[in-house]
């Protein structure tokens, strides 16, 4: 019935003119063309397709056969698929693009998860070749648009996580960047040749849509995957993606160094927001900047007027946007271009004008993030190098402030105390002969030390949150006790020591006796079976309390408690001990 029905309405139609068809005709050839295609009368629909007398009607409505077309093209064992491809290709040819473009757009737009990878692959050379035919000044808005919808499904495609993964191209990615390189080439040629050449609007529009979609690509893909240097994977199909996206860029006359750059220059503009984070959204200019700098893409189109200097100011940006994540990847390479960006540079040379702006705040509180609260061990790890890398570009002056500006603004105890150990080392090495310094064996030294040697809450400190603080604030003053002789005073030390004693030992060896009393307390009355309080017995992870404890998991952590307080202690005595061998010399 199907099959006559449709011989019916064409022979019908052949005597009427193209603006003749009726929306009669029009559903009927719909309805019943599908349905032989579906009922397995691909061969006689491809005959009249075929058929010179039809050229009319398939000019003008051929296209809407597509939904049983690509449904019958993505099976692939299917006896009629010949007859099928014969069909779309000769609907490719005959169709008016307008009308090809959306049928095709319409069969993309098609939600099945089990074909998501197939139909994008069939659909993209008939779109690219669509596209063509349009008239160039109508071409730019359909481009973004088909542009668009295919980097949605690329975009939804699971990444490879291992090398492996990636040479097998198990989730297809590898295969769908490829193939958009390969869709995008003959664009970009043509926007190529008319940049050299002219400035009409309607190139232009074409050239801000391909601007756009490897700014999205930029975003979505590269920044999301590990790309693998050629020594890991000589042949990386990913890699190879964010290059063809760089060059392409280029190409069509958009400045690399401009993109990088931007988060800094177009501070001194106002652009349209919508437009300005379509066409330069931040996480593909950072993702940009990681291959630039990272793994060294595109570095030819660079000047080499840029210093190391602007170049890290520049950088910061990104950097402090990448870190400034939760998703894992980002953090890596926020990490990675900070460091590549800081190995450029000498150290001891970054100014204290630097930390006046107000990039570098964020940074070290962006740092303190990863080191601290980051679930993965790498990254902490990673977060803790780069974050003194960063000190160790910093000169003196710079060093000092950064230390003053960290201790002020970390609530961290394990950074502080990593900080007043970064103090001492620097002490230490102002201390030693031709390396001496006003900032940390003069007379800027002594306000640092006054801030470090102090406690948060006076006697009442809880000295096991603010452990790492202590612990290192005591070493540093056993350094300086032993170090500077009270003759030398190099470093203030002896003109403020009674001061330090009311400050911060007193308070200490009270608040260590008070501490130590009420856990002796405590794990006595828990080892004779007393009833404990849960929350006397507590502990807390990044401020997060854990779960109760057992009877025995109590008393471990208790006498951990004491065996900590017995180790400030003792420090606490040496320190009382060479004050007074000192003051009886």
């Amino acid at each position: 019935m199907s099959l006559e029905d449709l011989c019916n309405v064409v022979e019908r139609c052949q005597a009427l003119p193209e603006d003749g068809y009726t929306p009669d005709d029009y559903d009927l050839f719909v309805i019943a063309g599908r349905s032989c295609i579906e009922e397995g009368s691909s061969a006689q629909v491809l005959s009249i397709v075929l058929d010179d007398k039809n050229q009319d009607l398939v000019r003008s409505i051929g296209w809407t056969l597509f939904p049983a077309l690509v449904e019958g093209l993505l099976k692939k064992e299917d006896k009629d698929l010949p007859n099928y491809l014969a069909i779309f290709n000769h609907l490719l040819q005959t169709c008016r693009p307008k009308e090809l473009l959306i049928g095709l757009q319409e069969q993309l737009a098609v939600e099945d998860a089990k074909t998501k990878v197939e139909r994008l692959l069939l659909l993209m050379r008939p779109l690219q070749k669509t596209l063509l035919r349009l008239d160039a000044r109508r071409r730019a808005s359909s481009l973004g648009l088909t542009l668009s919808s295919m980097m949605d499904h690329v975009a939804e495609l699971p990444l490879p996580e291992t090398k492996e993964q990636e040479e097998d191209d198990v989730f297809s990615l590898c295969r769908c960047c490829s193939e958009l390189m390969e869709f995008v080439r003959p664009f970009v040629q043509e926007a190529a040749r008319d940049n050299k050449s002219s400035d009409c609007v309607y190139e232009q529009e074409v050239r801000t849509e391909l601007q756009i979609f490897f700014m999205s690509a930029l975003k979505r893909i590269v920044l999301e995957v590990r790309l693998r240097d050629p020594e890991t994977l000589e042949l990386s199909p990913l890699r190879n993606f964010a290059s063809d996206i760089l060059k392409h860029l280029s190409a069509i006359g958009v400045s690399l160094p401009g993109l990088v750059f931007l988060p800094l220059t177009r501070r001194k503009k106002l652009p349209d927001f919508l437009e300005e984070e379509t066409r330069h959204p931040r996480d593909a200019l950072a993702s940009l900047a990681h291959l630039v700098y990272v793994h060294h893409m595109a570095t030819d189109t660079f000047p080499c007027v840029f210093s190391p200097v602007y170049t890290l100011r520049v950088n910061l940006e990104h950097v402090c946007h990448l870190l400034s994540s939760t998703n894992n990847t980002r953090i890596q390479k926020g990490l990675d271009l900070h460091e590549k960006t800081l190995l450029r540079l000498d150290d001891n040379t970054l100014l204290v004008e630097l930390l006046e702006i107000k990039t570098f705040l964020t940074l070290s509180q962006d740092l303190e993030k990863v080191m601290t609260y980051c679930p993965e061990q790498e990254l902490r790890t990673k977060g803790l190098k780069v974050f003194q890398l960063t000190i160790d570009k910093f000169d003196h002056e710079a060093k000092y402030t950064f230390f003053k500006l960290v201790l002020k603004t970390s609530t961290h105890s394990g950074l502080q105390g990593y900080i007043i150990k970064n103090i001492k080392n620097q002490v230490d090495f102002a201390l030693q002969p031709g390396n001496a310094n006003s900032w940390f064996a003069g007379v800027h030294l002594l306000p640092l030390l006054r801030f470090l040697f102090i406690l948060p809450d006076g006697p009442e400190t809880d000295l096991l949150k603010f452990l790492d603080r202590v612990m290192e604030s005591l070493n540093l003053l056993r350094y300086l006790v032993i170090r500077d002789k009270a003759a030398d005073n190099k470093t203030g030390i002896w003109t403020d020591f009674s001061k330090i004693e009311e400050s911060f030992l007193k308070p200490l060896r009270f608040g260590l006796n008070m501490s130590r009393a009420h856990y002796e307390k405590e794990l006595s009355g828990t080892m004779v079976g007393s009833k404990v309080k849960a929350e006397k017995i507590t502990l807390s992870v990044g401020d997060q309390a854990l779960p109760q404890m057992n009877q025995d998991s109590q008393i471990q952590a208790l006498h951990s408690a004491l065996h900590v307080f017995d180790m400030m202690e003792s420090v606490l005595v040496r320190i009382e001990e060479l004050v007074e061998t000192k003051e009886h010399k």
